[in-house]
């Protein structure tokens, strides 16, 4: 067994019964249902697999919040679009810790920066969208976490 005890993994890689879990846990927590045998009739589970579960899986947001997220993008070499991107982490509340930028091959750029997302007021997933919709942000993906 690994030193580490946590692993990420894709949610289609999970066992039918995780991903239930994750559904009745999101239901609850975004306030669709109050109950849990409410959360676990929609999500088609039973309450002792929900049980079972329940605190051993989180959604990825969860994990990534109130910590120092290293995001890594590939960028058009275009003027102007790294200006964008940090103009959309400040107005999402992300305070930009480090940037790493290498030299630009073939009109792309790799670029990744350790962001503070403790004030950001939206899930990780919902941020990385926000900047690959950025025109010139070929790609941004979660490379790594920490406190």
């Amino acid at each position: 067994m690994p030193q580490d005890p946590y692993a990420l993994v894709r949610i289609d890689m999970l066992p039918e019964a995780i991903q239930k879990t994750l559904e009745a846990k999101k239901l609850l927590e975004t306030g669709k249902v109050s109950k849990v045998q409410e959360a676990v009739e929609k999500a088609g589970i039973s309450r002792s697999s929900f049980y079972k579960y329940k605190d051993g899986v989180f959604p990825f947001h969860a994990m990534v919040k109130e910590k120092i997220v290293t995001i890594s993008m590939i960028l058009e070499h275009r003027a102007g679009i790294l200006s964008r991107v940090l103009s959309f982490l400040a107005s999402a509340s992300a305070s930009v810790l480090t940037i790493h930028q290498t030299i630009p091959l073939q009109g792309e750029a790799n670029v990744s920066m350790s962001v503070d997302t403790a004030q950001v007021g939206m899930e990780i997933n919902e941020l990385l969208q926000g900047l690959v919709d950025l025109p010139g942000v070929r790609r941004a993906i979660v490379v790594g976490t920490g406190e």
